[in-house]
């Protein structure tokens, strides 16, 4: 039987408070998602200020990095770029700030940002992942 590494409850909270630092060190209100590997939401933190819709997004994008296995930046590209029949694929908010956390070379869970310009989305994102990294 293969083993797998599973987000815990403290690494949940720790990419919640890596987020957020990171976040507020540069003034954005954004909301923080983390999903486990099969894209069920285990936290979420709407920072003051962040656009009630963020919520839903920010757990999409979430939920989209951990079941597709990569950045949503990923998908976004593709549609972008004439791929646009993966509009229609099972999944929602294919926008950047989706980030797979990566242990032992299998996707664990994911961080999903939303509520500011695309790249800042993911600079949270990835500082939150690189918080248990």
């Amino acid at each position: 039987m293969q083993t797998k590494p599973v987000l815990t409850l403290d690494d949940v909270n720790a990419l919640l408070d890596a987020g957020q630092k990171e976040a507020e060190a540069n003034g954005w209100a954004v909301t923080i998602a983390v999903a486990d590997d099969g894209g069920h939401l285990l936290g979420l933190r709407r920072l003051d200020g962040a656009p009630p819709f963020s919520a839903g997004v920010a757990g999409e994008k979430a939920r989209n990095a951990s079941i597709g296995r990569k950045e949503t930046q990923v998908f976004e590209d593709m549609i972008n770029n004439g791929r646009t029949a993966f509009v229609t694929a099972p999944m929602e908010a294919l926008l950047a700030g989706g980030v797979p956390v990566i242990v032992e070379g299998q996707v664990a869970g994911s961080v999903g940002i939303s509520g500011v310009k695309p790249d800042q989305d993911v600079q949270v994102a990835k500082a939150a992942v690189a918080a248990i990294a």
